[in-house]
C-alpha cells in the first residue's frame, strides 16, 4: 500500500489546495473511511497552529489536543464529520461540519457542546447476548438493550465520557436536518416529504430550507437529523467570536485616534 497521497486525488471534502504541491499527508486507518482528513492538515492548513509535521508531533505529545474527548498522538488520525476537537491549553473547541460545496470546516462551539458528539445511525444488527448493535456514520459501534427504540437514519448524541447516549433524534417528516454531502451540503431545513423509491435506488428527501430559500431535494444518505441546540450552539459561538473581533477593532481604532491627536 502506498504511503503517499496526491493532492489531485484527495476527496472533495478535504480542505486542501490541490495545485500548490504534488503530495500531501495520507490519512491513517481509522474512522470515517477515505473521507477522513488527517489531523495534521487540520492543525497546519486549516488552523495554522503548526508549520510542519515535526511541530505537530511535538504538540500532540503534550496530550492537550483531544478528539471526541480522547487525547490523540498520531498526526495522521482521520478527522471527519461531527468530530469534536478540543484544544485544552487554548480553551478552544470545534465541531467538524460540512460547509457549502461539501468541504469539511470547523465550527466553534462552547465547552458544554464539546462534551458530546452527534452520530447518524447507518446500521443496526442483533448480536450475541440479545443486545442490539448500532453502527454510526464514522464506524463507531454502540450496544443498546431496546432494539425498537432506534432505527437507521436516526441520530443520537453520544457523551465523550462513557459513550452514553444523551439524546435521540428520530428521522421522520418534520425533523430538523442538515445535508452533509452533494450540491446542498451545509444547508439546514425541516423534512417536508420522504419519497420512498422502489427497488435499490436511494430514497429522495424534500426539505424546506430555514434560510428563506425554496425547498431543496437530496437523497436520504446525505441527510442527518439534528436539533435546535445543534445550530444554536454554533450561532452563539460565532456571535461570541464576532463580538471579540469587534471589541478588538474598536480598541485598535481608539489607539489610532489617540496617535493622530498626539
Amino acid at each position: 500500500m502506498t504511503k503517499h497521497q496526491k493532492r489531485l486525488a484527495v476527496p472533495k471534502s478535504w480542505p486542501v489546495e490541490r495545485k500548490v504541491e504534488t503530495y500531501t499527508t495520507k490519512a491513517a486507518a481509522g474512522p470515517h473511511g477515505e473521507a477522513g482528513v488527517p489531523l495534521l492538515i487540520v492543525l497546519r492548513d486549516v488552523l495554522g497552529y503548526v508549520d510542519s509535521k515535526k511541530e505537530a508531533r511535538f504538540a500532540l505529545g503534550q496530550d492537550s489536543v483531544l478528539v471526541n474527548g480522547k487525547p490523540v498522538s498520531d498526526e495522521r488520525r482521520p478527522i471527519g464529520m461531527f468530530d469534536i476537537l478540543a484544544f485544552q491549553e487554548r480553551e478552544e473547541y470545534y465541531r467538524v461540519f460540512p460547509d457549502e460545496g461539501g468541504r469539511l470546516s470547523l465550527t466553534p462551539v462552547d465547552a458544554d457542546s464539546a462534551g458530546s458528539k452527534l452520530g447518524k445511525i447507518v446500521g443496526k444488527a442483533q448480536v450475541s447476548g440479545g443486545d442490539t448493535q448500532l453502527t454510526l456514520h464514522d464506524g463507531e459501534t454502540l450496544l443498546v438493550e431496546d432494539a425498537t427504540a432506534y432505527d437507521t437514519n436516526d441520530s443520537i448524541v453520544v457523551s465523550n465520557d462513557g459513550d452514553e447516549i444523551v439524546a435521540h433524534f428520530v428521522y421522520d417528516e418534520g425533523a430538523l436536518v442538515t445535508a452533509v454531502s452533494g450540491v446542498h451540503a451545509g444547508r439546514v431545513g425541516t423534512i417536508d416529504e420522504i419519497q420512498v423509491t422502489p427497488g435499490s435506488s436511494a430514497n429522495n428527501v424534500l426539505i424546506d430550507a430555514i434560510d428563506g430559500d425554496e425547498r431543496f431535494e437530496t437523497i436520504e444518505e446525505y441527510v442527518v437529523v439534528i436539533d435546535e441546540n445543534f445550530t444554536d450552539a454554533d450561532s452563539e459561538a460565532e456571535t461570541a467570536d464576532d463580538d471579540a473581533e469587534t471589541d478588538e477593532d474598536e480598541t485598535d481604532g481608539a489607539d489610532d485616534e489617540g496617535g493622530d491627536e498626539e
